[in-house]
Formats: C-alpha cells, structure tokens, sequence
C-alpha cells in the first residue's frame, strides 16, 4: 500500500507534525513499508488460535486495605511547613 503525500499530511496533522516536503516523501515510504509489512501479517491462519492478552501467566495480586492508626499524627503535623486546625495545609492543585 503506497501512501500519498496528502495522506501523509494528513497523519501529520493529526499528529501534530509540520514536515518538510522531503520529509512527507520519506516518510510516505517508511508507513507505506509499515502497512505493507501488517498486510502480511493479515495473510496468516489465525483459526484455530485462542485470543489471548498476555502470554506470562502473572496474575495481579491484590492484598485487602487496612486503615490502622498512626501513633504520631500530631508530631508529623507539628512538623509540616504549614497547618490548620490540625491539617496539613498545601498549595492548591487548580
């Protein structure tokens, strides 16, 4: 599949990307050799193979959240640069 300069520039726009006119022509052969080479990939017997997502076996684990009590609440906030009525005051985030 040979792509043209203007479906380059398009992908380019998208993309966010200004080139150059040597670049479109270059890179219209860089993609246009991508897609041939997934063109290829399409050609293969894919029937009798299960769909899978990932091929390790690793699970995820999970561990069950605990809130336990801090014994040096007041000392840490004593600490902080800044607080108020016994929090920790921050810079704003917006």
């Amino acid at each position: 599949m040979k792509l043209t300069n203007q479906e380059v520039e398009k992908i380019a726009k998208l993309s966010r990307l200004e080139l150059t006119d040597e670049e479109k022509d270059k890179f219209a052969g860089q993609l246009s050799a991508v897609l041939d080479y997934v063109g290829k990939l399409e050609e293969v017997n894919t029937d009798n193979v299960e769909m899978t997502a990932q091929v390790t076996g690793l699970e995820n684990v999970y561990r069950e959240d605990k809130v336990d009590q801090c014994d040096f609440q007041k000392e840490l906030i004593r600490q902080s640069a800044e607080s108020e009525d016994n929090l920790i005051k921050t810079k704003s985030v917006f």
